[in-house]
């Protein structure tokens, strides 16, 4: 289960993401969380950094998704300014809506990384299906009420994969 969890690489934010080592792994897509990865759980305003971010992922070749168990009145507007397709209530950690992304960017489960804030629904999601996983500090200790208890189980697990290093 340990191996389930672990994500491929913890950094603190989406911009330290380094574009070239994915394509050296043979990333081609990139699936992201939306809330506390790329916005504030309460905010959805699209700042000039995030604009930038997914331009500079467009022009580099990366083929883009927001997987979201969010709904689509609270997430439609972002996706649509940044112009990024986007499933909503993927019910994550559930593979059907990586499943659905991953086949949408036309491309194998290789050749994807998943960006998430959540050890128990984007890095057990997408290592559950193979995926190149990232996991990334929230942006914000405000969030949804639900999500509490498990960033209490995270920090623990956190904790241990730090201690013990990766088992992968």
């Amino acid at each position: 289960m340990r191996k389930l969890l672990t994500p491929d690489q913890h950094l603190n934010n989406i911009f330290e993401i380094d574009t070239a080592y994915l394509k050296a792994l043979g990333i081609k897509g990139i699936i992201t969380d939306m809330d506390n990865t790329l916005v504030a759980w309460s905010d959805r305003t699209v700042y000039p950094r995030l604009a930038e971010w997914f331009a500079n992922l467009k022009r580099e070749g990366f083929k883009l998704f927001i997987v979201s168990n969010n709904s689509e009145d609270r997430g439609s507007k972002l996706a649509s300014e940044v112009d990024i397709p986007a499933i909503w209530y993927a019910v994550k950690p559930s593979r059907r809506a990586f499943r659905k992304a991953i086949e949408q960017m036309q491309l194998s489960p290789e050749e994807v990384a998943v960006v998430g804030d959540q050890i128990f629904t984007d890095v057990l999601g997408g290592n559950r299906l193979g995926l190149h996983t990232i996991l990334v500090t929230p942006i914000s200790e405000k969030e949804f009420i639900w999500t509490r208890f498990p960033r209490m189980l995270e920090r623990i697990v956190l904790s241990k994969i730090i201690k013990n290093g990766p088992e992968k």
